[in-house]
């Protein structure tokens, strides 16, 4: 009886131990959040550096760092078609001491075939800005409008030529614009190129008819008036461009862009991704990080969080992916 006693007793204190620690587990992890952070963040970009991306994401970070109280140390890990960088963060701790600042690309590089998860493989933190992407000729052509462009393909049958980068933004930008503007694909023909440098060069050179630039890229040419701007994949005219209107001014319900924004890996803590969120958010609220981004960069502050920001990705991902429908990756 004496033992019977003894071994309920040490049952009931080891239960109660389990207890005790996971209380104390639970209460030593709300605390951690509760300071997070406490060391410094590692933002991986996954391009080199230089490029607008990169130097974005870098110019708001260190704004955001003032809210944080600790630094956000940009990583540049370019490589796999922006792949190798958002599997690092993919398969991070997720702890909220490594983010991803990216875009469009994850869910493109999914539709591509290039790696099997797209934006639901992350916790999104912060949709930060957009550069708005436009359709674009060189001032010679007959083409004044993107309106037009349909009735053009139609009269020239398989002689339009349209530049892309495989499997990139602009790729699906083309198939989202036939689609919407009752375009045949059959009737025009896709001309790669491996950098929009070279883009540049064909449409300066006449040897395509149209290209998607977009203020980066593109301002210059449209400013000096190389280039023509046929529309503006965006609800609102730009404010650098007022006199282009938007595509779906002109009848094509569409709007496309560049959509920067930070993610965390799967399973980051609501409050952790919060706190990142309301930093960020703050340094969008900073008058030269504005003007920064529009007059240097040509794109808008569109800060998301949360819930918001997810149904944003959603509604992306479920254009691309119709967009995708009409694109043969193996040519």
């Amino acid at each position: 009886m004496t033992r019977s006693k003894f071994t309920l007793s040490t049952r009931t204190l080891s239960a109660t131990l389990a207890a005790i620690g996971l209380a104390s587990g639970m209460a030593m992890t709300t605390a951690a959040q509760a300071d997070y952070p406490e060391q410094d963040l590692r933002l991986i970009i996954p391009y080199g550096p230089g490029g607008a991306t990169d130097i974005l994401f870098r110019l708001i970070s260190q704004e955001a760092e003032k809210t944080l109280g600790e630094s956000i140390v940009p990583v540049n890990m370019a490589g796999a078609g922006a792949t190798l960088g958002s599997r690092n963060v993919k398969d991070a701790d997720p702890d909220g001491y490594t983010l991803l600042g990216s875009h469009d690309t994850i869910a493109l590089s999914k539709l591509a075939g290039t790696v099997d998860y797209s934006f639901d493989a992350f916790e999104p933190v912060a949709l930060l800005t957009q550069t708005i992407n436009i359709p674009t000729s060189h001032v010679n052509h007959e083409v004044q409008s993107a309106d037009e462009i349909a009735d053009y393909v139609r009269e020239n049958p398989g002689q339009v030529r349209f530049s892309m980068i495989p499997s990139s933004t602009d790729h699906f930008f083309w198939a989202q614009f036939f689609q919407e503007a009752g375009i045949d694909m059959a009737d025009v023909r896709l001309v790669g190129y491996p950098d929009t440098g070279e883009q540049v060069s064909a449409l300066m050179a006449e040897e395509i008819d149209f290209a998607m630039f977009n203020l980066p890229s593109g301002g210059a040419f449209f400013e000096d008036g190389t280039f023509r701007a046929l529309g503006i994949a965006h609800p609102e005219r730009l404010e650098s461009m007022p006199d282009v209107p938007t595509l779906r001014e002109l009848g094509i319900e569409m709007d496309h862009s560049t959509s920067r924004g930070i993610f965390a890996p799967k399973g980051t803590p609501r409050d952790v991704l919060d706190t990142l969120a309301d930093a960020y958010g703050q340094a969008l609220e900073n008058e030269q990080v504005q003007s920064r981004i529009e007059n240097e960069f040509g794109s808008v502050v569109r800060f998301l969080a949360g819930e918001d920001y997810q149904a944003f990705l959603d509604e992306n991902e479920a254009a691309l992916s119709a967009a995708a429908e009409n694109i043969d990756f193996q040519n």
